[in-house]
């Protein structure tokens, strides 16, 4: 096989490969033990039609496609590696139509390959890292967090509804004079200023008293899952059946040893939330400050992203976000038909990310290219006993759950040229 490759302009070039006249005939030998088993000739079991009573009869050109769905991709993925190139989408084929048997190959594949960033400055990077410090209000809004969420309700005997009160209701929704279909429910707890009901409901429930009923005048979102309701005017009939208020535990050292059995008094409490805290902050403020010099290094490079990259990232994208949803007891399908998108809409909602990861992914590399950043094997090793030590697992299986250290590798030299970055900052606080 011989390959060829020439440069076109951007991200682009010309593969030209020559297949041998020997290895077209054993793809066509290929093809016809693939296709005999298939035919039912009279005279003969299936399967065992002669080669040469099938070239009689059908032609040897009925083997070439399937020959060329044998030549073709080993051919390329030979000449990729013999060429050093990198596609990042499929190739676009020509040529196909001077199969022949018993005669070379010659065919083209027009190929994308990786862009190569012409970087900017990624040295001396001016970036403000964030605050770290923790308020006494940060602290007292957790604990009063905590409180919240030991709260119990309490029938609400003759007060009228006020915000955080939970109310107890019966609604009816109507279009006009028409009720609509899903707009009815009974005995529903509404905790008001949750803000899981249409925008503007659960405010006009303020001030009503349990025993009263109200109608309660909405607009559906435009962008509202069911399109029929969307950007709609819509009356609900509400019956407030029953108001309930939360009722705070008291805030001591004994509710302070439930939230947490380490600690024995409230003070202590208070203590470990601000440490806790900072940590926290820290590891934030750390995050930020990398994540903003990885940007301004990939804002400062040049670059022209192929399309296919961007869909390649976006599919990865969308990948991620349909296990998350899992996670949650949802799948994509669910989501879109509760939020009124398709698959096409969350693409496009999602591009921009997608086209930034990448232009970041690329710059990374070639700051790592540009200082020669290597990976060790004392690098590699300590972070498979990190992993191992982490997820209870041996090493072994760690490299097995990988497909081996290519991964990690990868990952170490992110993380060391991002460090680099950090390293040559200029950081104020």
């Amino acid at each position: 096989m011989s390959v060829k490759w020439e440069k076109q302009e951007g991200n682009q070039g010309l593969l030209t490969i020559e297949v041998s006249a020997e290895e077209v005939n054993k793809a066509l030998d290929k093809a016809f033990k693939k296709i005999v088993v298939q035919i039912n000739e009279p005279g003969f079991r299936k399967g065992k039609m002669p080669r040469p009573l099938f070239e009689k009869k059908y032609g040897v050109e009925a083997l070439y496609q399937d020959a060329l769905e044998i030549v073709i991709p080993d051919a390329y993925s030979n000449a990729i590696d013999e060429a050093g190139i990198e596609p990042v989408d499929y190739p676009e084929i020509a040529g196909t139509e001077n199969f022949e048997k018993g005669k070379a190959f010659t065919f083209t594949a027009t190929v994308t390959v990786k862009p190569e960033p012409k970087l900017g400055a990624y040295k001396g990077l001016e970036v403000t890292k964030l605050p770290t410090e923790v308020t006494d209000e940060e602290v007292e809004a957790q604990i009063q967090e905590q409180l919240a969420k030991k709260a119990e309700l309490e029938i609400k005997e003759d007060g009228a509804i006020v915000e955080g009160d939970t109310a107890v209701i019966d609604f009816e929704g109507f279009l006009g004079e028409e009720a609509f279909e899903g707009g009815k429910g009974e005995d529903y707890a509404l905790e008001i200023g949750s803000g899981s009901f249409i925008p503007g409901f659960e405010e006009q429930l303020v001030g009503v008293k349990a025993g009263e009923s109200k109608d309660v005048v909405v607009t559906f979102p435009e962008e509202y899952h069911a399109a029929e309701l969307a950007g709609k005017e819509a009356t609900f009939k509400v019956a407030v059946k029953e108001v309930k208020t939360k009722v705070l535990p008291e805030l001591n050292d004994a509710f302070a040893k439930e939230i947490d059995p380490e600690v024995e008094t409230l003070e202590a409490l208070r203590a470990k939330i601000k440490e806790q805290t900072a940590e926290q902050k820290k590891a934030e403020s750390e995050g930020a400050l990398r994540d903003d010099l990885v940007e301004k290094a990939a804002e400062n490079a040049e670059m022209e992203i192929p399309a296919g990259m961007i869909n390649t990232e976006l599919d990865r994208m969308v990948q991620e976000f349909g296990q998350r949803l899992q996670m949650q007891g949802m799948n994509l399908d669910l989501y879109f038909q509760f939020s009124g998108q398709n698959e096409e809409a969350l693409r496009e909602q999602m591009k921009a990310d997608a086209e930034n990861r990448v232009r970041v992914a690329l710059t990374l590399e070639a700051i790592a290219k540009a200082e020669n950043m290597e990976v060790t094997e004392e690098d590699i090793t300590a972070e498979l006993d990190a992993m191992a030590a982490q997820f209870g697992m041996t090493v072994e299986q760690i490299k097995t759950a990988l497909g081996g250290t290519a991964i990690l590798e990868n990952d170490i030299k992110t993380k060391k040229t991002v460090e680099l970055l950090v390293e040559n900052a200029k950081i104020s606080e």
